[in-house]
């Protein structure tokens, strides 16, 4: 996976590759040879001296900032401390007095962070194309959108050897356990949400993304509770034959203390990655507490920031803080050969019609899964900044 570590805003003798205006025939050009004109400078208080050129083909002109990730960023200096904020938890007030800007300022930077995450994962799914050969430990992470009412998991798909994030999949579905006469009429008072195929439908999407990842003919082996939903998406997938799976249920559980059951070790050994990735989320993020306040209120958004988790996860966090073990997942993978850092994971722009993104990760970066309790639900419709 080639990936620049000096920020696109500072290289002096900057070429493009490519056009980066979307309707443009040499957009998606990925062979060298693109043909542009130099076509002056232009002066910020911010940056000094940014060349800027014309495209030979479509005769638009642009600037190398079009190919930064603060492209008409007023503020740039606030993406970085924006980003380790919120995997540190932050919330978006709490950001905005500490950075001396406005909240809504910290939200839309939170959007174009989730964006940009999410196309870095993609990238890293085209270099692992035909390279998969560890298990996968599969699970959804349990949270909410706006309301206990409207819940919702994430499917997680996580290297049982290598720790990397390989995916991620939210699955809509109705609320569960115990709830009062009151809360049981409020629910029924909520807008019906879209299933999108809730737990079996989530799963299958995540199959798919596996499979291509896996040597040509070579079984894909997948690690799950008990789960009826995942046997169901199993049995009527298409490419069944292929799929391995190693399922392991829940075991009941004695009080806190006591020894665990042999079916508990064998389900905590096969899910140990997955579960931490939960732990981890748990702990670093407070709009995933179990009692918090600070709870996300769209879907969009709420995977957006789960997106940037992963990346933080998979390039920038190392595997163990306790031993420790600064290596990364994507270091296991071949992906990367040091840590990153925050400052080189958003050294240059991605652009969605550039890359293999899945259909469920093309809707959610268009913010597509509305959530229908609130009647506000902004899409990312853009035609220059896509």
């Amino acid at each position: 996976m080639h990936w620049p570590r000096t920020p696109i805003e500072r290289l002096q003798a900057f070429r493009p590759r490519f056009c980066p205006w979307p309707q443009c025939s040499q957009h998606r050009r990925s062979t060298p040879g693109y043909r542009f004109d130099h076509h002056g400078f232009y002066s910020t208080a911010r940056r000094p001296r940014v060349p800027r050129f014309r495209c030979r083909s479509c005769r638009r002109a642009f600037s190398r900032q079009s190919f930064a990730t603060s492209y008409y960023l007023k503020r740039p200096e606030l993406l970085v401390p924006v980003a380790a904020g919120l995997v540190a938890g932050s919330a978006h007030r709490q950001l905005a007095r500490s950075l001396g800007c406005a909240p809504s300022t910290v939200t839309r930077l939170s959007a174009r962070l989730g964006r940009h995450a999410l196309l870095l994962q993609s990238l890293a799914l085209e270099g692992l194309a035909g390279r998969l050969d560890e298990g996968i430990a599969a699970d959804h992470f349990e949270t909410f959108e706006f309301t206990q009412d409207t819940p919702f998991g994430v499917l997680t798909l996580v290297g049982r050897d290598s720790w990397f994030v390989f995916g991620l999949d939210p699955a809509p579905h109705a609320r569960t356990g115990k709830r009062t006469a009151f809360q049981e009429a409020r629910r029924r008072t909520r807008p019906v949400r879209p299933g999108r195929g809730g737990y079996s439908g989530s799963f299958r999407r995540g199959l798919n993304l596996l499979l291509p990842l896996a040597p040509e003919g070579r079984p894909v082996f997948v690690a799950c509770d008990g789960k009826t939903e995942y046997l169901e998406a199993v049995s009527r997938h298409s490419a069944r034959r292929r799929l391995r799976l190693e399922v392991h249920p829940n075991p009941v559980r004695g009080p806190k203390g006591s020894p665990r059951s042999p079916a508990a070790l064998a389900r905590d050994r096969a899910l140990h990655t997955v579960d931490r990735l939960h732990a981890l989320l748990r702990h670093s993020r407070a709009d995933h507490k179990r009692e918090t306040i600070a709870f996300g209120r769209r879907l969009n958004a709420i995977m957006e920031r789960l997106f940037l988790a992963a990346v933080w996860r998979n390039f920038v966090k190392g595997r163990s803080e306790r031993r420790p073990d600064p290596t990364t997942p994507a270091m296991r993978l071949g992906l990367s050969d040091a840590p990153w850092t925050w400052r080189q994971a958003l050294s240059r722009r991605l652009f969605l019609r550039q890359s293999r993104v899945p259909p469920t990760w093309r809707a959610l970066y268009r913010r597509d899964w509305s959530t229908p309790v609130l009647e506000s639900n902004t899409r990312h419709r853009r035609q220059h900044a896509v």
